[in-house]
């Protein structure tokens, strides 16, 4: 089976969107999906075929402080604002397409952390509903700047905390035939983190989340490791930037987005341009 495998990383997420939309355009097919974070959810919107919305939305919202950034996190305690991005943006301004998502047969998968384990949490999605989007917002939901989701009796956080790159859940699964989408370059190499110490004191009711926090970079790059020996076997194929995206998580620069899309767009064209693509249409 063929699978799409999209890692997180906030607004570098454009370049994901921008992949996708040009894979959208020519008409590729995957039978799963998998997305952590923002891959999740700017990945929905290629299983409902609306090419450019992730950017679209972005752009528009980028001066609402009802959206994201430091007055939602004051408001809300979530740098993200839980019920209007998630509740009221995809409802009712920028309406997602409910129809078109359910009607597509590609099975959607998201990563999710439970806090009280510290483990990886796998979520099959087929509806687009109010409860659907509480665990697309437990996927997005970044520790210390976001409090944990509640849904379906679980307590959950972002997924990218265990389980960033799921290329080796997927094969498990059975797709056997993979793209890997990647929002760093290649030769990235993720560092302990600096404010470890920070995120273990703003989360001290959930330890689970500094523990996973504290070796954070180590699955980062076994799993970067192990992505690229698949690579090298066949059957995996990675997308990754040229260079770094410069953009931050929460960045909504409208230049800024427009080229991290278009970089994301070129790549997936010219991927679309090698043999590979005939695996995938």
């Amino acid at each position: 089976m063929n699978g799409l495998v999209l890692e997180g990383g906030g607004l570098r997420g454009m370049f994901t969107a921008g992949v996708l939309d040009a894979f959208d355009e020519a008409g590729l097919k995957f039978d799963g999906i998998i997305g952590v974070s923002a891959g999740a959810l700017f990945g929905i919107n290629y299983k409902s075929h609306q090419r450019g919305r992730a950017m679209r939305y972005n752009i528009a919202m980028r001066k609402e402080p009802r959206y994201m950034g430091l007055r939602a996190l004051m408001k809300t305690g979530n740098i993200v604002s839980p019920h209007f991005s998630y509740h009221v943006l995809p409802f009712e301004i920028d309406v997602f397409d409910k129809d078109a998502f359910e009607a597509d047969p590609t099975d959607f998968w998201m990563v999710c952390t439970d806090v009280l384990t510290g483990e990886p949490v796998y979520h099959k999605m087929s509806e687009f509903n109010h409860h659907e989007m509480e665990w697309c917002r437990a996927t997005a939901s970044m520790p210390a700047v976001s409090t944990p989701v509640e849904v379906d009796g679980m307590t959950l956080l972002d997924g990218g905390m265990v389980d960033a790159i799921p290329l080796k859940k997927f094969q498990e699964m059975g797709y056997d035939r993979n793209i890997v989408i990647l929002t760093q370059p290649r030769d990235y190499f993720k560092k302990k983190m600096k404010i470890t110490w920070l995120i273990k004191l703003l989360c001290r009711k959930f330890p689970m989340v500094g523990k996973c926090m504290a070796r954070r970079h180590i699955m980062y790059n076994e799993e970067l490791r192990y992505i690229a020996e698949e690579e090298k076997k066949g059957g995996t194929i990675i997308i990754a930037p040229e260079r770094p995206l410069r953009i931050g998580r929460t960045e909504l620069s409208e230049k800024k987005i427009r080229r991290v899309h278009q970089m994301g767009y070129e790549a997936g064209k010219k991927f679309l341009s090698t043999p590979h693509t005939k695996d995938f249409v």
